[in-house]
């Protein structure tokens, strides 16, 4: 019995070896305002999703390719606060960004191939929110 126990519960930590792994990018700071972008890679978009619970902002990007939505990454990213005064600026790493956002009202002007959208928010304390934007 225990010469069975050994190779099983190393096949047990191979196989759960993965999700143990994978982690949520380091958080960063942009004006101030702390944020985690990336999503590449099935296991980190899991972990990013996980934690957007914890975060008042989450932004999904993607666009229309051969006729189907892909994931992206380098679009550059900036917040305006209801005084028209950029707040926040980076670019994301990956299709996700979470962005800790004090409660108020933002536009968000997002870039990406030279092609910019604007979106208007409204954060409300102790309430997450997905904003997806989508380019064609």
């Amino acid at each position: 019995m225990k010469t069975l126990i050994r190779p099983l519960a190393l096949i047990l930590c191979i196989l759960t070896a993965p999700s143990v792994w994978a982690q949520i990018p380091q958080t960063q700071y942009s004006e101030g305002i702390s944020y985690i972008t990336g999503g590449v890679g099935e296991e980190e978009s899991t972990a990013i999703l996980a934690e957007a619970k914890q975060w008042p902002l989450l932004l999904e990007l993607s666009q229309l390719e051969s006729g189907r939505g892909v994931w992206i990454f380098g679009s550059q990213i900036k917040v305006l606060n209801a005084k028209n005064v950029v707040v926040f600026d980076a670019k994301a790493d990956g299709p996700y960004m979470l962005m800790n956002l004090t409660a108020g009202d933002y536009a968000i002007q997002a870039s990406y191939q030279g092609v910019e959208q604007k979106r208007s928010i409204s954060i409300k304390a102790g309430q997450a929110q997905k904003i997806s934007i989508f380019w064609k």
